[in-house]
């Protein structure tokens, strides 16, 4: 059985956003066009990787093959994601690809599948294709929203909670 393709050719919007308070928050991206909008849920480091891999594949672009790759954007779309969120699938692989014909970049977020002997074909996906610089746009929000949690403890880097953390570079201490 062949899982569902959620294609957006060109999105009004495609933004990677949260819900829920930092150090509880669930990530999405999230995809709308005129009729419909759609969520997927993946990890915090999915959507940092994500977009430092964009950033690559925009710079190898540009370096490679001269491709006009666009600007930083001056305007970031800081809106919440569209209510309601209901989440599609929760991705297991992002897929990246440079279009070279419509110089546009290519997304897709694969669903996690419990089986792993399932063949791709059969998984839910969501393909998106952006300019360069929805693309650049996209790259800046994500950016904010994965800063925009809780800040690094300064010994170890892990997550400090309101009330400081066990740091393991203090033997157990609390800082």
């Amino acid at each position: 059985m062949a899982g569902q393709v959620y294609a957006f050719e060109r999105p009004e919007r495609f933004v990677a956003g949260t819900v829920g308070e930092p150090g509880d928050r669930t990530f999405y991206l999230q995809a709308t066009d005129e009729s419909r909008t759609v969520s997927v849920v993946l990890e915090k480091t999915q959507v940092a990787l994500l977009a430092e891999r964009l950033v690559e594949l925009l710079d190898e672009a540009q370096r490679r093959l001269g491709a006009d790759t666009g600007d930083d954007p001056e305007d970031v779309d800081t809106a919440p994601l569209a209510a309601p969120v209901e989440e599609e699938f929760r991705v297991g692989t992002l897929s990246l690809a440079w279009d070279a014909e419509s110089s546009t970049v290519i997304v897709e977020a694969t669903a996690q599948s419990d089986d792993e002997e399932a063949p791709e074909e059969d998984l839910d996906s969501l393909r998106v294709r952006l300019t360069a610089t929805e693309t650049r746009a996209f790259v800046a929000r994500a950016v904010r929203v994965v800063a925009a949690g809780r800040p690094p403890c300064p010994l170890c880097g892990l997550p400090l909670e309101s009330g400081g953390h066990i740091c393991p570079r203090q033997n157990g201490y609390r800082r």
